[in-house]
């Protein structure tokens, strides 16, 4: 194996770099886009059993006691639930976004090394044949063994730089579809969320001018 990365010639290395790379991003991907972890049961739970506004301070506890995006969306709408309902879901909006930035980490660079891969594979190739063109130039045809060291490069790196660039490829979409489900699931608890806030003011709202009329009688 070490032979074969040497004759590769030293398109190899940052091809290893990149594998390196590539797979310590996948191994946290991996850990991070857990389900449990994401979309946690205990606050969708609680969530769905919010029935008036003295129940959202459980759900401000769960939130507390399980960090993630999920939980800080929740947070942050409960905490402003007093601010009129166009200014809080602007300010939702704004708090995930944030969020996202957090699920789509690392995609960027599983992007980049998938599309970079095969090119160094290629700059490789290109780099093996020029060797070759030269040993022609230099030693002729005949010399089968001067040649095959600037094929071998060739090939190698070739090979190289598709079997990195295949699997990290693979990679980069199944992590980005996952991310894309999570925002879609939460989106659709966080917005369930922000309509139940929304009732509550306009009923406090009614309540308070029920409260007026009564006492100008």
């Amino acid at each position: 194996m070490i032979d074969i990365f040497v004759k590769g010639g030293w398109v190899m290395y940052p091809l290893l770099l990149s594998s390196v790379l590539a797979l310590s991003v996948v191994i946290e991907r991996f850990w991070y886009l857990r389900k449990k972890k994401i979309l946690v049961p205990e606050i969708i739970g609680v969530l769905d059993q919010i029935k008036s506004p003295g129940d959202l301070q459980m759900a401000r506890s769960i939130c507390e006691k399980f960090k993630g995006p999920f939980s800080r969306i929740v947070l942050t709408s409960i905490e402003n639930q007093d601010l009129p309902p166009d200014e809080l879901r602007m300010l939702v909006e704004d708090g995930g976004r944030q969020e996202v930035r957090i699920l789509q980490r690392g995609l960027v660079t599983l992007e980049t090394i998938a599309a970079i891969a095969p090119l160094l594979g290629l700059l490789g190739t290109i780099l093996g044949m020029i060797k070759v063109f030269n040993v022609i130039e230099t030693l002729g045809v005949g010399q089968a063994k001067a040649l095959s060291g600037g094929i071998s490069e060739a090939l190698i790196t070739t090979a190289a730089g598709l079997l990195i660039g295949i699997p990290v490829l693979i990679a980069y979409n199944y992590f980005n579809h996952r991310a894309e489900a999570f925002i879609l699931d939460m989106e659709n608890h966080v917005i369930r969320l922000l309509d139940k806030l929304i009732r509550f003011q306009r009923k406090d709202s009614y309540q308070e001018m029920e409260e007026i009329n009564l006492r100008k009688k």
